[in-house]
């Protein structure tokens, strides 16, 4: 007994001519969104600052103008102790987990663990060389 089989892909997706309609009406769309968008943003803070008056433009409560950025405060020795702490930090979200697997793998789950403290350590190495752990 032999089943007939029907050419079913073409009822079910289409034909290319929807496709091709259904594919430019979504570029329009999104044409429409991307140009609402960019005319959002190119005419709202021109009609919005010319509504302000001078004292309104003034910092509140009696706040002068900033003579510097707000950034050029912190100095960027904070940095390398931050990606540090992430490094422990990643090394005991890996280890928790590994001590469940330790015990069902055994000795391939230490070598992955050795493999992956080396490679901290070196970091850890290169960090001390380069002066984190000194403060200033």
């Amino acid at each position: 007994m032999t089943i007939a089989r029907t050419d079913t892909a073409q009822s079910e997706t289409g034909t290319g001519e929807e496709i091709a309609l259904e594919g430019l009406a979504g570029a329009m769309i999104i044409a429409f969104f991307a140009a609402s968008i960019a005319a959002v943003v190119r005419f709202a803070p021109a009609g919005f600052a010319a509504s302000l008056t001078e004292p309104q433009k003034t910092p509140f409560l009696g706040g002068g103008a900033p003579d510097t950025h707000a950034w050029q405060r912190y100095h960027v020795r904070y940095y390398p102790m931050t990606l540090l702490f992430i490094a422990f930090e990643m090394e005991m979200m890996f280890m928790y987990p590994w001590a469940v697997v330790f015990v069902e793998e055994g000795g391939k789950a230490m070598m992955e663990m050795g493999m992956f403290l080396a490679i901290l350590s070196v970091g850890i190495v290169y960090g001390w060389r380069e002066g984190i752990f000194r403060w200033q």
